[in-house]
């Protein structure tokens, strides 16, 4: 056996790969918190797809892509391999692709086709689509383009204060026997896969680690990675150096991707959550219900919210994003010493039909019962402690609340079948069986399995739990050890959210509870075990090197949602022609930078600008900062940066475009500027002809200013 695993591992190669993929900063409704006020105002950092190619010599490469994005999706996915059909033929399938979201809640919507996601987003959204499909094919060319022999070590570690269960009342109702298997009821461990050159030079790592991408909560207006994101910024400027014209954030070569993983009922809000009014002001909330009592005495679950560990939801997520990032820059800088990993390169998929009842069985090949047509309960419409809903529903609750009764009837009432299925789950939309005017919910959902030599990488449409996760991985490993895949060394861990969406899946005993988990876990009780039988079968097809029956993929009816009227309803604004101010020229300064900013402070300048969406300004920056060195203007922090925010505010007939720099106190003394770069639509049609918009690209440059050093306290 020996000689074959060097043989192995000597053959195996890989590529790293990173593009923009931000779309729309402007007027599009952000995924992950359904708040129809939260719309994209500018720009945090820029979001980033992160590639891996992996090749062992004798399969097909396998390709993982990490977004910092609410999720993937299958149509998303399935547009990114018909373009990389056409540039790269043959390379790639469904099985060998795998794309996973970050979960950002903070990234623009409309890439989902289900009419839910339609309403909670900006219906179907052109440009967010055409930005990730884009920016994550070219990653992944750019990834198969540089394979290269390469040695692959996995390592993993503790990360400790970065997270919190959010429903530990219901983690509890996991069988005692169970629990005490593990340390409490939060997974804190980090696994890490590094790419090396043969001499161990660091070109690449992909981790994944359970936290939610709900730092920023639903006031938050600006595009971002959150913490994951923030994290993966950290590591890349650790490696290529810090933004400069010679090494632009974004732009590689070293990649870090920080993935997701089973975070269903994980925060990044540490603090806890506590009543912020009513009653029972500062008071932890019911944990139960995640309730406080308003003045009246009346339980709301708006009052009760979580908080994370900095000063503001930015601070927070800067830490949250420090303490991943220290763990994982620790264990880069132990990757040579860290486990080899050996072995085929291979992937396996299916889709499988869970919205139409699929059985599940006992350890003794019994059936328990079935999944159901998809549904959504009250808890889901209550929110979690990182973002309440807007309506008087409650986490746990029942259908004493009116707004449920007019939906439903608004809607249609779930049948008695669908009903008994999901049972205890109160059901407020029965999306499994609402199809007008398209469907409202999958019915089929795809199964991945990757094996990178001796790991494996379950990949999932839907957020798992802490403990639906434990039980997952518990299953997968058990029957891939009994087929012999499994060595001593071998680890399986989860990438979430990936190649589709399908809400949340929690155990069964925790779906009793009916918190938020359990009311978003779309096809009934029985759904974890569904998923883990259906990977039980694809582990199976890798033993006997096999492939397994595809299944039905869901239908891709996004172009009929695009061209109908409700599309045209839910959809951004369409663009306009702009003008500026009466005396002013686009990329004027409005107001304008100080003489003089100590480092630690903040500089804002304000100008006449145009729409965010008139052009994106794809792997480039709408601002930049840029200091005076050696003779010329040198480039130190751009939008991708986390020190600078662009505000955008909405005027008649332009946007006034605010850029922010928040120097850090080791920055050094000297003279800066701020740069604006942008669009504004010009209507180029004759005086008797339809509007036809033009984009003109602009400039515009703040006055120079000192930037001296920080400020002593008094």
């Amino acid at each position: 056996m020996l000689p074959l695993l060097l043989t192995a591992a000597a053959a195996l190669r890989a590529g790293v790969g990173i593009y923009d993929i931000t779309g729309p900063a402007q007027d599009v409704n952000l995924m992950g918190m359904a708040n129809p006020a939260q719309k994209a105002e500018g720009i945090l950092q820029r979001l980033r797809a992160r590639a891996f190619v992996f090749a062992d010599g004798a399969s097909r490469p396998v390709a993982f892509a990490s977004l910092d994005a609410g999720m993937g999706g299958f149509v998303l996915k399935q547009r990114v391999l018909a373009a990389l059909a056409a540039s790269l033929p043959g390379v790639f399938d469904d099985a060998s692709l795998t794309i996973s979201g970050t979960h950002s809640h903070s990234g623009p919507s409309g890439f989902l086709q289900y009419t839910i996601f339609q309403f909670a987003g900006s219906g179907w959204v052109a440009e967010t689509i055409d930005a990730f499909v884009s920016g994550t094919a070219e990653a992944i060319v750019r990834a198969y383009r540089s394979l290269a022999p390469a040695r692959l070590t996995l390592a993993s570690a503790e990360v400790a204060d970065a997270a919190i269960n959010r429903s530990p009342t219901a983690y509890l109702l996991n069988p005692a026997e169970e629990r005490r298997r593990y340390a409490g009821d939060l997974d804190q461990t980090m696994v890490q896969l590094h790419v090396l050159a043969p001499d161990g030079t660091p070109r690449g790592l992909a981790n994944w680690f359970a936290v939610h991408g709900t730092s920023l909560n639903n006031t938050n207006r600006l595009l971002s990675g959150d913490n994951k994101g923030h994290a993966a910024y950290l590591l890349e400027a650790r490696q290529n150096g810090p933004t400069s014209d010679a090494s632009r954030a974004g732009a590689g070569p070293f990649v870090a991707a920080f993935a997701s993983t089973a975070l269903g009922d994980v925060s990044p809000n540490t603090a806890g959550a506590v009543c912020r009014g009513g009653a029972r002001q500062g008071e932890p909330c019911d944990t139960v219900h995640s309730t406080c009592p308003d003045d009246d005495g009346r339980p709301r679950a708006q009052l009760c919210t979580a908080a994370g560990p900095g000063a503001d939801m930015y601070d927070s997520s800067r830490l949250i994003a420090q303490r991943q990032a220290d763990v994982s820059a620790a264990m880069l800088d132990g990757a040579a010493r860290a486990g080899g990993v050996e072995g085929a390169v291979r992937g396996v998929l299916s889709y499988v039909p869970l919205g139409e009842g699929v059985e599940v069985h006992a350890a003794n090949g019994s059936v328990i019962g079935t999944t159901c047509a998809a549904a959504m309960g009250e808890a889901f419409a209550a929110g979690t402690t990182d973002g309440p809903g807007m309506f008087d529903f409650n986490q746990a609750g029942n259908s004493s609340n009116p707004l449920f009764k007019f939906l439903a009837s608004f809607l249609r009432h779930a049948s008695p079948k669908l009903a008994a299925c999901q049972a205890p789950k109160p059901v407020l939309l029965p999306t499994g069986e609402i199809n007008f005017p398209w469907p409202w919910a999958p019915s089929s959902v795809p199964v991945q399995l990757l094996q990178l030599g001796q790991h494996f990488i379950a990949a999932l449409p839907t957020e798992l739990t802490t403990m639906a996760g434990r039980r997952l991985r518990a299953a997968l490993a058990a029957r891939l050890a009994a087929r012999g895949l499994w060595q001593s060394d071998s680890l399986v861990w989860i990438s979430g959210l990936a190649n589709g969406y399908a809400d949340y899946t929690t155990t069964y005993e925790e779906y009793q509870q009916q918190r938020y988990e359990g009311g978003s876990t779309i096809f009934g009780p029985h759904q974890l075990q569904a998923y883990i039988e259906a990977l039980l079968s694809l582990a199976d097809h890798l033993a006997a090197g096999t492939t397994p029956p595809l299944g039905t993929p869901p239908k891709d009816f996004s172009h009929d949602v695009e061209s109908s009227l409700l599309g045209d309803l839910l959809t951004p604004p369409r663009l306009k022609a702009e003008e500026p101010p009466r005396g002013r020229a686009f990329g004027d300064v409005l107001l304008d930078a100080p003489p003089q900013v100590a480092a630690g402070g903040e500089v804002r300048v304000a100008f006449v600008g145009g729409n965010l969406r008139n052009d994106p300004r794809v792997q480039d920056s709408f601002v930049r900062v840029e200091a005076w060195r050696q003779g010329g203007w040198r480039l130190v922090a751009e939008d991708a940066d986390p020190t600078t925010r662009l505000l955008a505010q909405r005027e008649e007939k332009h946007v006034v475009l605010t850029a922010v720099w928040q120097p850090p106190v080791q920055t050094a003394a000297g003279q800066y500027r701020i740069t604006l770069h942008g669009a504004w639509m010009k209507n180029t049609a004759c005086n008797i002809c339809p509007e036809k918009l033009t984009p003109v690209q602009y400039n515009g440059t703040s006055r120079t200013f000192a930037l001296t050093p920080p400020q002593r306290a008094a």
